[in-house]
């Protein structure tokens, strides 16, 4: 927070169930709410049926101890997952909680193919922000798609939230001709 870090992402299933718990120590108790944004994510493993997510959607606003959520978004959608989300009229209760002020923005992180994409969209434009996977690796990556993704939400008009801009850490290591590429690099400036 000192350093303008202000953004915080969590999910119910994160670090073994104890995300929001964490956040709610280390974040909530700490700091003003208006200081941060906070974003949690309805899971598909936590509910079976429509009734089961407005309770769940309580238990996560008390394990991170505070009143509402900046975003609160359907989580991995992939074409199986919004089927389900579908079927279960997640997106619309959801709406309503965002009606009702316990969420600000509603969303969804995606994990899928762009047509995938587009269809949700399509069918759920007031869709306000979309998380997608996006690197220099998985950008013409056949099966994430980063770019077609990224086209998707532009053609919708949707703000994007950058998951794994690293790669969960991966990305820090160069490949070793591209190490060694920078290595020379290196050596020639302070020559």
């Amino acid at each position: 927070m000192e350093n303008g870090f202000n953004y915080f992402d969590t999910a119910r299933g994160y670090v073994d169930g104890k995300s929001e718990t964490a956040l709610r120590e280390c974040l909530v108790k700490r700091y003003p709410r208006e200081s941060y944004i906070l974003t949690d994510k309805l899971s598909t493993h936590f509910f079976n049926k429509t009734e089961d997510i407005i309770p769940l959607f309580n238990k996560q606003l008390e394990s991170a101890g505070v009143d509402y959520f900046d975003f609160y978004l359907m989580h991995a959608q992939s074409d199986e997952i919004y089927a389900k989300y579908k079927k279960l009229n997640s997106y619309d209760v959801a709406r309503k909680l965002r009606d009702e002020g316990k969420i600000k923005h509603m969303g969804i992180s995606f994990h899928d193919r762009a047509n995938v994409l587009d269809k949700i969209l399509n069918e759920n434009p007031d869709v306000e922000v979309v998380q997608i996977q996006l690197n220099y690796v998985d950008f013409e990556d056949h099966a994430v798609q980063s770019r077609k993704c990224y086209e998707v939400c532009r053609k919708h008009n949707k703000p994007v939230i950058v998951m794994e801009p690293i790669k969960g850490g991966n990305l820090v290591n160069l490949p070793d001709d591209a190490a060694k590429q920078s290595f020379l690099s290196a050596l020639q400036r302070h020559l």
